[in-house]
């Protein structure tokens, strides 16, 4: 073969460890917020392993208050109305006026921010665009 070819260096096969149920509670209670894989090479490895930033907790009660209000968001039906409004316009089956189309755009606005705000406070991407 030509020498434009490169190969990957293979990683080492997984390492399995079993514990019973017991101990993976407390395997998992230890480790926190961490991957419980990231922590048991912290320990097993000590000052060799790789250090991981844990992500800032939010109190419990904001965190389930956070995670209602982004389900509810994501069960309305407002998504799939607005759609429908927008399918109606291209289409031309639906007339409205300079206002209604500036209170449709404040309120896709509006839902859009409410959605990205509620995902970086709940920590489950980077933040907003």
């Amino acid at each position: 073969m030509s020498g434009g070819l490169k190969f990957k260096r293979k990683r080492a096969a997984p390492f399995s460890i079993r514990f019973t149920d017991a101990e993976r509670e407390r395997v998992e209670a230890q480790a926190g917020k961490m991957p419980v894989g990231a922590y048991i090479k912290s320990v097993v490895l000590a000052e060799d392993a790789p250090r991981y930033r844990k992500r800032r907790a939010l109190p419990e009660e904001d965190q389930r208050l956070l995670a209602e209000i982004l389900a509810r968001l994501g069960a309305s039906r407002t998504a799939n109305n607005l759609n429908q409004i927008a399918k109606h316009l291209n289409q031309g089956t639906l007339v409205i006026d300079d206002e209604l189309e500036a209170d449709i755009r404040r309120a896709c606005a509006e839902v859009a921010w409410m959605r990205a705000t509620l995902i970086e406070a709940l920590g489950l991407k980077g933040k907003r665009q």
